[in-house]
Parts: structure tokens; C-alpha cells; sequence
């Protein structure tokens, strides 16, 4: 059963990114697999994120039909919503906005979707995420008020997170080891002496 279950997860996720529809519906009604499954041999991109890519729309209104997250993210937390700006799709980041996903979710490195597209120049994106970030923040103030749950945060994100921070060199490493080769002298003058005596 469990590999029937990886066989078509790896199906589904190469039939969104390939955009057969057909089949995506097929493997989504057998009802053997996860459409939040995260391909660790793809970043942990869900077929989600490779719809949004692709903008392929009527396939992320069927996976979201089907339980997909949008508020699920990729090995340095990218969302859907920073895949549809880094391409321009901006009716997928009209429909993740409609479905109150966190359209303003830094990733790793702190750009939001809006950054992202900044920096790929699709001006017509940035232009909806400037007015869609702060509906987005209203509609969170609001929904914590009242005490409405949102599905907004990726649950594996913090520990992945907190393992890529641990992972990279951190600051006061760097510094002692640039202390050492100034208190050392360069090797090459060290050197240089040896050879004089």
C-alpha cells in the first residue's frame, strides 16, 4: 500500500509540472494520495507549487478541491504565491488571495511573493500584492479576533527553518577565524622569512 502510495505522489507531481489535467484528476480520485505531499527531490515543492509555476489555474482549483495548502512552502520557504510572482501569474496569486492564503509569507532569506516579483520585474503582480499584503494582514487581525482558525502556516516550516539556520556559518565563526590569520600573519610572509635564515 505505502508504495502505491509514493509511485502515485511521484505520478502526481509530474503530471501537474507535465499540466495533464486528466490525469491529475484521475490520481486525485483514486484517492490514494496526498496533494500536500512535499518532493524532497524537488525542494519540497507540492503539485500546488508546481500549478502555480506553470500557472495552470484550473489545476489548482482541482487540487485545492482535493485538500491542497497554499500555505505550504519549499525547502527556504517559498510559497505557491512566490512561485506565481517570480513568473507573473497574477490570477494565481488572485486566487491564492481569495482563498486568504498568506500572501505576504516571507521566505528563509525574508522576501515576501511582492519582493520576488520586484526582483523579476512582473510590475503588474507587485502592483495587486502591495494592496493584496495589507487586505491579507486585515483579514489575519480580524480572524484572530474573532477567534477564526486559518490555515496560513506550514507546520514543518519552523524546525526546517531552524535547520537551515543551524546549518549555515554562523557570524562570530567567521570572525574568529579571520582573528586567527591576522594574528598569524600572512602565510606567504611567514614563509618568506624561513627561507631568508
Amino acid at each position: 500500500m505505502e508504495l502505491t502510495k509514493m509511485s502515485d505522489m511521484t505520478k502526481l507531481h509530474q503530471a501537474v509540472a507535465a499540466g495533464d489535467y486528466n490525469v491529475v484528476k484521475k490520481i486525485l480520485k483514486k484517492g490514494l494520495c496526498d496533494p500536500n505531499y512535499k518532493d524532497v527531490d524537488w525542494n519540497d515543492r507540492t503539485p500546488l507549487h508546481w500549478a502555480a509555476i506553470k500557472g495552470q489555474m484550473e489545476m489548482m482549483h482541482l487540487l485545492i478541491e482535493h485538500g491542497a495548502r497554499p500555505c505550504l512552502v519549499t525547502d527556504v520557504g517559498w510559497t505557491p504565491a512566490h512561485f506565481a510572482a517570480e513568473s507573473g501569474h497574477l490570477n494565481v496569486l488572485k486566487t491564492l488571495h481569495a482563498l486568504h492564503a498568506a500572501i505576504d509569507a516571507p521566505d528563509f532569506f525574508g522576501d515576501t511573493p511582492k519582493r520576488i516579483a520586484q526582483i523579476y520585474g512582473q510590475k503588474t503582480c507587485v502592483a495587486f500584492l502591495e494592496k493584496a499584503e495589507v487586505e491579507c494582514r486585515d483579514h489575519r487581525s480580524i480572524a484572530q479576533q474573532k477567534g477564526l482558525p486559518l490555515d496560513q502556516q506550514d507546520e514543518d516550516w519552523d524546525t526546517k527553518k531552524w535547520e537551515l539556520e543551524q546549518s549555515l556559518p554562523s557570524s562570530s565563526q567567521n570572525t574568529n577565524k579571520k582573528k586567527k590569520k591576522i594574528s598569524q600573519g600572512p602565510s606567504w610572509l611567514s614563509n618568506c622569512k624561513a627561507r631568508r635564515m
